[in-house]
């Protein structure tokens, strides 16, 4: 698949097979994604990748602050990769002092780059994905008993899709682009 078909052909998945995603596979996505740029090459973004179906219960029942949709997610998906950030290097000089008037928020923004980039790399390798934000960092970081010094950014739906959804109407490149 071409890169522009990749983009443009990748949907959110909230329904999936039940079919298990290799270990291997899981693996080969992550080596892809690590090539995302980050902050200085800074690297930060990690991922966790759920398969035990009591710790994914426990997160779908636990936290995503009630909200449905993201339990039944979870619950379908046969992996749910946790994305989490080393929190305080991107955007920081080695003395500790912000880099940019962005501060800490260059570390979301590369969080952001990589789970787009391990998205698509799914999409390619023929599988699904829904990035997820409704949840409970905390939370979600005390059932995975995340390592102090990270922080949880972002939970990811994975696997064979069970459907098949209609791109979303984009807006015109009018309304998204200005010149000056």
């Amino acid at each position: 698949m071409n890169t522009i078909d990749c983009i443009r052909t990748r949907r959110s998945i909230r329904k999936f097979e039940d079919r298990p995603v290799r270990k291997d596979l899981i693996e080969d996505l992550v080596e892809t994604a690590s090539y995302a740029p980050t902050w200085k090459n800074t690297q930060t973004t990690r991922y966790i990748a759920v398969t035990d179906p009591a710790i994914k219960e426990k997160i779908a029942e636990d936290c995503v602050l009630g909200f449905k949709g993201n339990t039944n997610i979870i619950k379908s998906a046969p992996v749910l990769i946790v994305t989490t950030i080393v929190h305080g290097r991107a955007g920081f000089e080695r003395d500790g002092s912000y880099s940019t008037s962005k501060e800490d928020r260059w570390e979301v923004y590369d969080a952001g780059i990589c789970a787009q980039t391990f998205c698509l790399a799914a999409h390619d390798a023929g599988l699904g994905t829904v990035i997820m934000g409704v949840f409970d960092e905390a939370k979600a970081a005390e059932v995975l008993d995340i390592p102090e010094g990270q922080i949880v950014s972002a939970l990811i739906a994975l696997g064979y899709p069970a459907q098949s959804p209609e791109a979303p109407k984009r807006k015109a490149v009018a309304d998204l682009l200005s010149f000056r």
